[in-house]
């Protein structure tokens, strides 16, 4: 007869509220231990007992097969003395101590619940909220900590008693499901017009004719309104468009499954998992050239955002109005998006001509993800935008935290990031903090995630821009110790942890704009850098922003800067710029030559500015980084002659854009098509930044580089600097798990702040 043997297990990681406790269950019994298990603020605890290789497949098991939304961290196991006790229980779960177990991200909807949704025969059958242990809401249900059913947004509905029999019964899927509930028992939907009058009509049926007529559809999400429309019809979405005041900006479109993503996208067989993932991000994806959507859906681009289904709503209206349909923020555009009834209805009535609304309140507004396939080969994804599906499960970082963090992030793009222990909590997309309710959400999500996870930070973290708000609010809190950050340096130290490492590398850091610390807007910047610190190496040659700001919204202000700088005051008239700016192109010339209100900039971002409007692609912007998204997709994919970029010998080094700029203008002004020389410019680019890379390298013998900041999110430019610098025998490190734009500075400010404190460098704090 095999040995007997005894072991007390704990689990850590997202394994509360993801059936966790009843996988255990149904694992043991199938192996024949005794034992129990349970739920504690560490996370799952269990003691089995049973014959030697029994017990060693289950902890096998523990690790290699969880459920479906658990995300295991470690599991260990000690041998205890044997008890002979038969039979195997859940027990009662304990509250006691510091609490670090973790909240589950929001999952899209499992095959389980979708095939009881088409079952006529199955009570729950078309039921907009079915859902089980294995999907539905968590993160934005979750109003407090232990995670169960009074902490949530499910706290008004009392469970029927079928749904309580499937909540108590470990053996079934709904086993303490905190979301579960029936149409006995749960929320409901209704359809109401822009007045707030509620339609007598099926609601789904009746929100899908609306769709059909044309109609602009609010419809509440699991993170917050959408709005719909036919992705078919021209008049619909530019009449969404005219009314979101969202000019050109691409919508994204949800489609019913992959066969339909496959009808307007390419969409090859690695990417199809992230597609079809629990996590539904919206994929970029190449768009095919007869995909039936609307101009008006994504306007001089050559990708689509496209997401599935991941809601049982989503699921139903889909299947009834039986085409792809526009899903996008319900905002205004640079606004959060609406997550409350109430405000819903007051702020996209002047958009909506219906909402398809339920009783369900969200606590958390969550925006969808964005995410792209990785072109690096390093994995399935990178993510552009980190939020819904991903958001609050955390990265770790296995040097850890010596003490709580607080990272407040950027000005756009914002994210903050709570870190203690070995976990950094990257918060959902906040947005763009230029108005009282972005800021609001700010604050109110860094005392969320505060209390959820038990964080009270001693650290806090911020951008060197003094007149970021986020920086501000940084500045307000009083008792903690403060870390200046250096916006580029966080950029790649952002990088760094993305990648698990810490060692000095190569940073390049290339994006819109960035305070640095010289007092002048950085955003070109070749970084000798690590986690405590940086060296600035090398820089793209500054140029003035004639009028500050106004030269970000319209570009053809840096065609103007880096013209006068290339051509040494004896701008080419015939390219047009003159002509098409002649009312202002004196004084805007005036302003700059004489320094007043034109900051220098070292920045990539305004250099792509500048050649979009140099090639007549775009003068002036409705959103960031537009004229730079535009020029990326008119460049031609085929190989070409790079324009000419040169060094110069002095440290930090300067990269000279004039004879880039000079050949773009050259180019265009013989006839060379936009497209040609928009590849050529990138083309020059990257070659510029594989030779800054190889000075650095004869200098100091570096042999890795990271690679950061929102111009890397450029597809065609970053493809590029990976081929050059890994034919030169560099290492190169891009960003996957975490935005390289500013959603991932937070990330960045968290680990250099956890550095420091490990290093004891941290000023004291007061």
């Amino acid at each position: 007869m095999e040995q007997r043997v005894r072991l007390r297990v704990r689990v850590t990681g997202v394994v509360q509220g993801v059936g966790f406790r009843p996988f255990v269950y149904g694992l043991a019994t199938r192996l024949g231990l005794a034992g129990f298990v349970g739920n504690d603020v560490h996370g799952v605890f269990a003691e089995i007992e049973g014959a030697v290789t029994a017990v060693e497949r289950f902890v096998h098991a523990l690790e290699a097969e969880p459920p479906p939304l658990a995300a295991v961290d470690e599991v260990h196991s000690t041998v205890v003395p044997v008890r002979a006790e038969p039979g195997f229980r859940i027990v009662e779960s304990t509250d006691a101590g510091h609490r670090d177990t973790l909240i589950a991200a929001d999952s899209a909807t499992c095959a389980d619940c979708l095939a009881e949704l088409a079952d006529p025969t199955d009570r729950r059958f078309g039921y907009a909220f079915t859902n089980c242990t294995n999907c539905g809401p968590r993160f934005t249900i979750v109003t407090g900590i232990p995670y169960d059913r009074p902490s949530t947004t499910m706290a008004g509905f009392a469970l029927c008693p079928r749904c309580a029999r499937e909540y108590h019964d470990p053996a079934d899927r709904r086993f303490h499901a905190q979301p579960v509930c029936c149409p006995d028992c749960g929320p409901r939907l209704r359809l109401v017009d822009a007045a707030g009058q509620e339609s007598g009509a099926d609601p789904v049926a009746g929100a899908a004719a609306l769709l059909r007529e044309g109609g602009v559809l609010a419809v509440k999400g699991l993170g917050g309104y959408h709005l719909a429309t036919d992705a078919r019809a021209e008049r619909a979405c530019a009449a969404l468009r005219s009314r979101k005041h969202r000019e050109d900006k691409a919508f994204a479109v949800m489609v019913a499954d992959v066969d339909a993503a496959r009808e307007l996208c390419r969409l090859e067989r690695a990417e199809e998992p992230v597609l079809t993932s629990r996590r539904r991000p919206i994929v970029l994806l190449p768009r095919r050239p007869d995909a039936v959507v609307a101009a008006s859906v994504a306007p001089r681009n050559r990708e689509l955002g496209v997401m599935l289904p991941y809601t049982p709503l989503h699921h139903l209206l889909l299947g009834i109005f039986g085409g792809p349909i526009v899903l996008t923020s319900g905002n205004v555009s640079d606004e959060p998006i609406a997550y409350r009834d109430e405000d819903a209805i007051e702020r996209l009535a002047p958009i909506a001509d219906g909402f398809l609304m339920h009783d369900r309140p969200i606590h958390t507004r969550t925006d969808d993800s964005v995410v792209r396939p990785d072109p690096t080969g390093r994995g399935a994804e990178c993510v552009i935008r980190r939020s819904r599906g991903y958001v609050p499960e955390p990265l770790r970082v296995a040097a850890g935290f010596p003490r709580a963090v607080l990272a407040c992030g950027a000005e756009l793009k914002n994210t903050f990031c709570l870190a203690q222990g070995s976990r950094a909590f990257i918060s959902h997309h906040i947005g763009d903090l230029e108005n009282l309710e972005t800021l609001r959400s700010f604050t109110e999500g860094i005392e969320q995630f505060g209390r959820l996870f038990e964080i009270t930070p001693e650290v806090v973290a911020f951008d060197l821009h003094p007149e970021y708000l986020s920086t501000k609010h940084a500045r307000t809190l009083n008792g903690l110790a403060t870390v200046g950050v250096q916006h580029h340096h966080a950029h790649i130290a952002s990088c760094l942890a993305d990648n698990e490492r810490t060692e000095s590398v190569i940073g390049v850091a290339f994006d819109g704009t960035g305070f640095g610390t010289d007092g002048t807007i950085w955003g070109g910047e070749f970084l000798l850098a690590d986690l405590l610190g940086f060296d600035r190496a090398g820089l793209l040659s500054p140029v003035p922003m004639p009028g500050g700001a106004a030269a970000i919204r319209h570009p053809w202000r840096m065609a103007l800067a880096h013209l006068d700088a290339a051509f040494d005051g004896a701008v080419p008239e015939k390219l047009g710029l003159h002509d098409r700016h002649e009312q202002e192109w004196d004084a805007v010339l005036t302003m700059l030559r004489r320094g007043f209100n034109s900051p220098r900039t070292s920045s990539a971002g305004r250099l792509f500015d500048a050649v979009a409007a140099i090639l007549g692609v775009r003068d002036s912007v409705h959103y960031e980084g537009q004229a730079a998204v535009e020029l990326e997709q008119l460049a031609d994919r085929r190989e070409h002659d790079a324009y000419p970029v040169t060094i110069g010998t002095a440290e930090p080094f300067q990269l000279d854009t004039g004879g880039l700029i000079r050949a773009v203008t050259e180019d265009h002004l013989s006839g060379t098509p936009v497209e040609v020389s928009a590849a050529r410019f990138h083309h020059g680019l990257a070659s510029a930044i594989a030779s800054g890379c190889a000075l650095i390298r004869e200098r100091t013998g570096h042999e890795t580089v990271a690679l950061s900041g929102g111009v890397f999110a450029n597809t065609l430019l970053t493809g590029a600097c990976l081929h050059r610098l890994r034919e030169q025998g560099f290492t190169v490190l891009t960003q996957a798990r975490v935005p390289c734009n500013d959603g991932g500075i937070s990330f960045g400010q968290a680990v250099i702040a956890g550095a420091r404190d490990r290093a004891g460098t941290l000023a004291p704090t007061p």
